[in-house]
């Protein structure tokens, strides 16, 4: 599976990482699958795109919709933070994309940052080390 997640309730922590080629589908399955479990709501969350070797590029309106389905999965008035590791220029811009537009709807509350590496990411939610 190109994105694959763990959950550690300990750290209400969620941590995704893709590899090899990753396409919308599979971001939107992962959405669904994932936040809709009652249990993570509010959790934190790290998507690591360090091992991603292609990315599909989804248009605007995808992008808009992923913001909307995502946003609308929060749990409100319970904010979180959500990480997105991307080293690469195009994963980076994509994120910052997706920042923008879900800062921009009203339903947010995650707060959404974009960071070159998995240790900036981890220490900006104030997690020292991931057990394997």
């Amino acid at each position: 599976m190109p994105l694959e997640y763990r959950i550690d309730h300990g750290r209400r922590l969620v941590l995704a990482r893709g590899r090899g080629t990753l396409n919308g589908q599979e971001i939107f399955g992962y959405q669904r699958e994932v936040w809709s479990r009652a249990e993570v709501g509010g959790y934190d969350e790290v998507v690591d795109m360090t091992h991603v070797e292609h990315l599909t590029v989804p248009s605007g309106k995808r992008l808009k919709e992923l913001v909307e389905l995502s946003a609308g999965m929060d749990l409100p008035g319970t904010p979180s933070k959500f990480a997105v590791v991307a080293p690469d220029e195009l994963a980076s811009d994509l994120a910052r994309f997706y920042k923008i537009y879900r800062e921009l709807d009203p339903r947010s509350t995650k707060q959404v940052n974009v960071f070159k590496s998995l240790a900036a990411a981890l220490d900006s939610l104030g997690v020292e080390s991931l057990r394997e």
